[in-house]
């Protein structure tokens, strides 16, 4: 019967040292458990090192030409593809500063010569052993971390599916296209960048997660129709005031639904926190003559005032199977003379520098005749 251990691949040791007889000494020490390579001078063992698979220890002499053992040691823990290789200094070398500067530079032990052999087989195999289990837990973490990689992917995904999901069922029930809703997000990711740095702002929008949700959240800003009825949903004319304070109802249907979804899984979900804000307070203006709380300024959140501007804009410019949209100037001026009533001043600012980033947006998903014959049958 063969020894299922003859298939087992032996660890590979580098013998560096300049003189012929120590590596004579130490291929016959070492060539019975080990696979022994060996090199002449520090530069050359950096080549071994370097070429192939790389070995699992290094025995390194100092006191050697072209290249001493200490230079070697530093560029060898220099290198990415070889700084994890054990190195034990192998010299002559005895001094306390010498084995010092030898820790200093990277190395897991210090042997001097003459050599005992018990001593040598016994620190080789004490070191294979620590790199192997240094090795295993190092496996272990890049394994952990690409797990986490991609779970966290996962919740991603399950979160913008989510958002579409809701989103898409508004629109079965809206006037407005699905390109409404990618334009309104575009919209609002270009104010909140613009925004960013902005003194009144720059602690609310402090970083790209905060803007990714926004952007992830908006779609649901309309979700609450789905509660009010056809009749007042997809009147093409002016609601009449008692229409009009049953459309105006969307905003808190929109954020109740958002609740009582978490309500049901038992948790409330924080990718969600900005769709509940866009939802319930996108109406509000800034002179408090909004709804449905009648907020003025600052207590109005940052996503509905962003919200605001976007779903304005939009509004204006996009045509609809009952109107035609206005030019962009005109809409641009519209926004401008609401500015401290219906707007926050300093979103204002910042749309009119960036309202071409709105044209433009606006013509890459521009509504298409089938897209408006598509929801004028709905």
């Amino acid at each position: 019967m063969v020894d299922a251990s003859t298939y087992i691949e032996k660890p590979t040791v580098l013998v560096v040292d300049d003189t012929p007889d120590n590596l004579t000494l130490m291929s016959g020490l070492l060539k019975d458990l080990y696979k022994v390579k060996i090199a002449n001078n520090g530069e050359r063992a950096l080549k071994v090192a370097m070429t192939g698979t790389p070995p699992d220890i290094i025995l390194l002499d100092i006191m050697m030409p072209v290249m001493d053992g200490y230079e070697a040691c530093r560029q060898l823990k220099a290198n990415p593809a070889t700084r994890d290789i054990p190195v034990i200094f192998l010299t002559a070398k005895a001094e306390i500063e010498d084995e010092m500067k030898g820790f200093e530079l990277g190395a897991v032990d210090y042997i001097t010569k003459p050599i005992s052999p018990p001593v040598v087989m016994a620190r080789v195999q004490t070191h294979l052993q620590l790199k192997k289990v240094r090795d295993y837990l190092k496996n272990q973490n890049e394994f952990l971390d690409a797990e986490v990689q991609r779970r966290t992917e996962e919740v991603v995904a399950v979160q913008e599916v989510t958002i579409l999901a809701m989103a898409s069922l508004a629109e079965t029930r809206d006037n407005d296209t699905g390109n409404h809703i990618r334009r309104t997000q575009f919209y609002l990711r270009a104010l909140a960048e613009k925004l960013r740095k902005h003194e009144r702002f720059c602690h609310l929008l402090d970083d790209g997660k905060t803007i990714d949700l926004l952007f992830k959240s908006a779609p649901l800003h309309d979700i609450g129709k789905v509660g009010i009825p056809d009749n007042i949903l997809l009147k093409p004319g002016r609601f009449t005031p008692e229409e009009f304070e049953i459309m105006k109802s969307h905003t808190t249907l929109g954020r109740d639904a958002i609740l009582a979804a978490e309500r049901r899984l038992g948790l409330e979900l924080p990718f969600l926190s900005y769709a509940k804000e866009i939802a319930y307070s996108h109406q509000e203006k800034w002179d408090g003559t909004g709804y449905p709380e009648g907020l003025s300024g600052d207590d109005i959140p940052i996503s509905g005032r962003l919200m605001a501007v976007a779903d304005v804009y939009d509004a204006l410019v996009c045509r609809r199977v009952y109107k035609e949209g206005m030019p962009h100037e005109k809409a641009v001026n519209i926004i401008l003379e609401s500015k401290g009533t219906h707007f926050d001043p300093d979103m204002v600012d910042a749309f009119i520098e960036i309202a071409e980033d709105f044209k433009a947006i606006a013509k890459q998903y521009e509504d298409t005749d089938h897209d408006l014959a598509k929801h004028a049958k709905q």
